[in-house]
């Protein structure tokens, strides 16, 4: 989940990246869709506003009214931090906000759950891995790096396709990269209605009919 520096003269290397921007336009759709929005990143870097870029995208492709307002954390490791950042956002009114912030942002579900707003999960299903917050965590933006890894392997021992010495971003079209609303047992948040709309938006992203900009250099 991060370009090595050199991989181009490491031809037995290979770095994945996952385009966390067009994951997150549908992060953004769906927030502004179902409300207010705001967004609580770890650190003010060209990663983390990847997210941010596609989030505010997808936003306004929802609602071309709609505010997105952020706060950086400087920190993943700060639950207290991430709480407050939360709730400075919460008083400008984002009442769906996107946690990008590594263990910093369970301070932001903590403050859902105070306070009463809604929450959107980053990386993993966080409906299932964080379930003390199941009631506020509405859909969580996924990247399937274990699948990818296991995929890449697996081509390399059953079929002997490697193409190292890069970086590769694998796309949502990879199907490495989408939302995840929990399981049978999770709170659904998200209508089904809108879930279908997000899928259709997905799948114009898939063929480029969307193309969903990014923060990445």
């Amino acid at each position: 989940d991060n370009p090595a520096e050199g991989i181009e003269d490491l031809p037995n290397g290979l770095s994945i990246l996952y385009a966390q921007n067009e994951g997150s336009f549908l992060a953004g759709y769906i927030a502004a869709s179902m409300s207010k929005t705001g967004v609580v990143g770890a650190e003010d870097n060209n990663s983390i506003n990847d997210f941010l870029v596609g989030y505010t995208e997808g936003a306004k492709y929802a609602n071309p009214d709609v505010k997105v307002v952020t706060n950086y954390a400087n920190t993943y490791e700060d639950p207290a931090k991430g709480k407050e950042c939360a709730l400075a956002l919460n008083s400008q009114g984002a009442d769906v906000i996107f946690a990008v912030a590594g263990n910093t942002g369970n301070g932001v579900f903590a403050a859902a759950k105070e306070k009463g707003f809604q929450v959107i999960g980053v990386d993993q299903d966080q409906k299932i891995s964080a379930p003390e917050y199941d009631e506020q965590i509405i859909c969580s933006m996924k990247k399937e790096v274990g699948t990818s890894i296991y995929d890449t392997i697996k081509a390399l021992i059953e079929e002997e396709t490697w193409n190292g010495g890069r970086i590769w971003t694998a796309d949502m079209a990879t199907g490495y990269v989408s939302m995840a609303y929990g399981d049978e047992n999770s709170t659904q948040q998200v209508s089904d209605d809108l879930k279908k709309a997000t899928d259709d938006i997905q799948n114009k992203i898939v063929a480029g009919e969307i193309t969903v900009s990014t923060a990445r250099k």
